[in-house]
């Protein structure tokens, strides 16, 4: 569990002002920009849909964001594995990418193709 918080002392939020992160209506849209160019984003995400943070800004996402992910994904029992796989699966598939260039509801839909592919794949040699 030591090694998934490492990411906090990487991330962007940790010298400005995090209170700038929880916040309410249109500020939201500038906190979810802020996160945008944050090196750490993904595991800010997984930190909060795995530990089931209400409030705030975490990783690019609203509360209310990360609620819908979680209602349409309740089978997901690790979002660290899920969007860390899914990042990678990315950028393996596509070297040229660069950083920041993904968002959360792309790594979520990355994460559902490689979980169908790895399904396939299972049936596919098990026929």
């Amino acid at each position: 569990m030591t090694e998934r918080w490492n990411w906090r002392s990487a991330a962007r939020c940790r010298t400005d002002d995090a209170d700038e992160l929880f916040v309410t209506g249109a500020q939201q849209r500038e906190a979810r920009m802020f996160c945008r160019s944050c090196p750490v984003r993904t595991e800010c995400l997984a930190h909060a849909l795995d530990e089931g943070v209400e409030f705030g800004v975490w990783g690019g996402m609203t509360e209310r964001e990360r609620r819908a992910l979680l209602r349409t994904r309740p089978e997901v029992t690790s979002w660290h594995d899920l969007l860390t796989g899914a990042r990678t699966a990315y950028y393996a598939a596509d070297p040229d990418a660069t950083p920041y260039e993904h968002t959360a509801a792309g790594l979520a839909r990355a994460a559902e193709h490689a979980v169908a592919e790895r399904t396939a794949r299972r049936l596919s040699e098990s026929a």
